[in-house]
């Protein structure tokens, strides 16, 4: 009787161990399933209503809004309910660029987005146009397993400026599509430039920022530090400096530059001597 007993309870952790199985292996890739936002407003409203489906319930939705500039103009973030339906509402006023703004609704799983869908809205003046925009990415099939991605980090390239400018031109490089927090310290400490901005990353990873000098708070005459930032991972930091005096930039020869007048000097100086001996007097 006892041997039944253990037979009847083993069989019975079994079954049940096949039905928890299965049950996460179907929460596991539940998720491939996709998500759909809609994006609705009347003309000359000041809001915009965006709604929307997922099929992860398990994490929140984080909503970024993007100018036609690419500058980040609000972010929002909610849980949706236990249908996987959420809805939120933006106030656009404060938009004061005119033009198509990308809200887009994303869900990640630690560093791994599993859902990412956009919609692009028009503003004029601070005032919706009629508006009523969907995209979805439910029924999409196509699955992968997630690989970790190598981080490359945030790299400050240069700073271009051309001699006696009041603009620097920042180039980098960076594998991350997080906001950008840029400052520009002075030789005394004090900051006299902080910007956001989202990366416009092209095929390279490559982004560009202009930064104005000039005005009191560049009245220090030495090295402004210029540092780049990606939240708080080290390896999205950097920092570069560049020299002002009387707020414009202190033209600077780099070792290209130096090789480059060097060539160019002994070119000269083989020419000018060619030159003589040919036209010596012959006797």
């Amino acid at each position: 009787m006892n041997f039944e007993r253990s037979t009847t309870i083993t069989l019975a952790l079994m079954v049940l161990s096949i039905i928890s199985i299965t049950s996460i292996q179907h929460d596991a890739f539940a998720w491939n399933d996709g998500m759909k936002i809609s994006a609705t407003a009347l003309e000359g409203s000041d809001s915009i209503s965006v709604s929307g489906q997922t099929k992860s319930q398990n994490t929140d939705i984080t909503f970024t809004v993007l100018s036609p500039n690419r500058n980040v103009v609000s972010i929002n973030q909610l849980t949706p309910d236990t249908n996987g339906d959420f809805a939120t509402e933006f106030k656009v006023p404060m938009w004061k660029e005119n033009g198509f703004y990308t809200i887009t609704a994303q869900q990640s799983l630690q560093s791994n987005s599993i859902y990412e869908v956009s919609v692009n809205v028009q503003v004029i003046d601070g005032k919706t146009t009629k508006t009523d925009v969907n995209e979805s990415t439910i029924g999409v099939t196509e699955w992968y397993a997630p690989e970790t991605p190598i981080k490359t980090g945030l790299v400050i390239r240069e700073a271009n400026a051309i001699a006696g400018s009041n603009i620097i031109a920042i180039g980098g490089t960076t594998d991350s599509e997080n906001t950008i927090t840029m400052k520009v310290i002075a030789p005394n400490g004090n900051i006299v430039v902080i910007d956001q901005f989202a990366p416009s990353l092209d095929s390279k990873g490559d982004f560009l920022k202009e930064i104005t000098t000039g005005g009191p708070l560049w009245n220090q005459d030495g090295d402004y530090t210029i540092v780049a930032q990606q939240g708080d991972d080290p390896l999205y930091k950097y920092s570069i400096t560049v020299g002002i005096k009387d707020g414009v930039v202190i033209p600077e020869f780099g070792a290209i530059a130096v090789m480059i007048l060097a060539v160019s000097i002994i070119s000269i100086i083989a020419v000018s001597a060619k030159s003589r001996l040919s036209i010596m007097p012959k006797y």
